[in-house]
C-alpha cells in the first residue's frame, strides 16, 4: 500500500499530468471562491437583520452598542468563512475527483498496466452524481462530528477517521466503476471494507496538508487505481489479446 501511495505522489508532478493538474487546482478555486463569497454575504445578512430585529426589540438607544457587536460579528463570520472554507476541503476535492476521475485514472492504467486493457470512461451525469453525493455525505458528517471539536484532540481525529472513510469509499469505487457496475463496485468495496479505509488514511493525510491538498483529486485518484488493480488480483479477461492466450487457465 505504501508502494502505491509513492507511485500515485510520482505520477501528480509527471509531465501528462500536469495539465490536469492545473485545471483541477483551478476548478478546486473556484468552487471554494464562489461559496466563500456566498457563505459571507449570508452570514452578513443575517448579522445585519439580526441588528435591526435587536434595536427595534431594545429601542433606538441601543443603536451604537448594537452596531459594533454587528461589525465584531461580520469580521468573526469572515474568520469562520475562511476556517470553513479549508474545513471543507474533502467536500471540495470530492466533486472536483468526479470531473476529472477519467483524465487521471486512464493515465495511471495506460502507463503502469499496459498489458491490460484500460477502463471504461464513466458517464459524466454519473461521475457528478457519485461526486455530489460524496460531497453532501462529508459536510453532514462533519456536522455530525462538529460538537466533538469541544473536546480536545477528540474532534481533529474523529474529522481524520471520518475523511479517511468517506474519501478511501468515493475513490475506490470511481476506480472500481471503469470496470464493474455501480453495484458489483459497491459490493466489492464492502468486501475490502478494511484494506480501503486504510488506504482512505493516506488520503485523510494528504488532503489534510495545507496547499498540498489541492492535489487531492490526482492522488486519490491514482492511489485508488493501484489498490483497485492488486485488490481485484489477475483477470485474464482485462489483458490484451496476446498476453489472455498465455495466461492457464483452471
Amino acid at each position: 500500500m505504501l508502494d502505491a501511495a509513492l507511485r500515485a505522489l510520482a505520477e501528480i508532478f509527471s509531465k501528462p499530468m500536469r495539465a490536469i493538474l492545473w485545471r483541477s487546482i483551478g476548478l478546486a478555486l473556484i468552487l471554494i471562491a464562489v461559496g466563500a463569497v456566498v457563505l459571507q454575504r449570508l452570514l452578513n445578512w443575517l448579522a445585519n437583520t439580526g441588528e435591526a430585529w435587536a434595536e427595534q426589540m431594545a429601542g433606538a438607544s441601543f443603536h451604537g452598542f448594537l452596531e459594533t457587536l454587528s461589525w465584531i460579528v461580520s469580521i468573526a463570520a469572515g474568520f469562520g468563512v475562511l476556517f470553513g472554507a479549508v474545513f471543507l476541503m474533502p467536500a471540495v476535492t470530492s466533486l472536483v475527483a468526479s470531473v476529472f476521475v477519467d483524465d487521471v485514472a486512464d493515465h495511471v492504467e495506460r502507463k503502469d498496466y499496459p498489458a491490460e486493457l484500460p477502463g471504461r470512461a464513466l458517464p459524466v451525469v454519473r461521475a457528478l452524481i457519485e461526486g455530489s453525493k460524496t460531497s453532501a455525505l462529508t459536510v453532514l458528517v462533519y456536522l455530525a462530528a462538529l460538537p466533538f471539536l469541544f473536546f480536545a484532540g477528540i474532534g481533529f481525529v474523529v474529522f481524520f477517521l471520518a475523511t479517511a472513510w468517506l474519501l478511501g469509499r468515493e475513490y475506490f469505487e470511481l476506480a472500481a466503476m471503469r470496470f464493474r457496475s455501480p453495484e458489483e463496485a459497491k459490493a466489492m468495496r464492502k468486501h475490502h471494507a478494511t484494506q480501503i479505509f486504510i488506504a482512505g488514511l493516506f488520503i485523510a493525510a494528504f488532503v489534510s496538508i495545507p496547499i498540498v491538498n489541492l492535489a487531492t483529486p490526482l492522488f486519490g485518484m491514482a492511489f485508488m487505481v493501484h489498490i483497485h488493480k492488486r485488490l481485484s488480483g489477475p483477470r485474464p479477461e482485462l489483458l490484451e489479446p496476446e498476453r489472455r492466450a498465455s495466461v492457464p487457465t483452471m
